[in-house]
């Protein structure tokens, strides 16, 4: 994955990575910029479920996977920014710190996010990619390079 923490990372990339981001990380790095800050909740933690669709080889015809477990929730900060999660899983502290994370980001605040929060998981979350893909690539055969036995 490419580092989208600069200016050009857009909502929809750190979002994505809040959701992914495990909790506990979440909650120490947004302890480092201050904490959480006072907000009133749009729509409080909830947890419910949504059909997660698939596709056969990635480009086939849609189908109905089954059910994921969702947490969601809306906030606004005490300045007027909203913020918006959606996590996988019942966790509602989690939606919370990341809908934190989200209105944070629209406030001027968001360059100090960006560089103490985002850039951190950023960088964790693609050294976990890379630790699983050397995993994987430590079981791959190479079927052409295989001798057949017959000399």
């Amino acid at each position: 994955m490419l580092d989208q923490t600069g200016p050009e990372m857009d909502r929809k990339s750190w979002m994505g990575l809040l959701a992914r981001a495990p909790q506990a990380r979440l909650d120490a790095l947004l302890r480092q910029v201050g904490g959480l800050p006072a907000h009133d909740w749009l729509r409080p933690p909830e947890t419910g479920g949504v059909m997660v669709r698939g596709r056969a080889g990635g480009t086939g015809a849609a189908f109905n996977l089954g059910e994921m477990t969702v947490t969601r929730c809306a906030l606004r900060l005490t300045n007027g920014a909203v913020g918006h999660a959606y996590v996988q899983g019942c966790f509602r502290a989690h939606a919370e710190r990341a809908a934190l994370v989200d209105a944070l980001m629209q406030t001027g605040r968001a360059d100090e996010i960006r560089s103490q929060v985002l850039g951190p998981l950023e960088r964790e979350e693609t050294e976990r990619r890379a630790a699983r893909a050397a995993r994987a690539a430590a079981t791959k055969v190479d079927f052409f390079t295989m001798v057949r036995g017959e000399d």
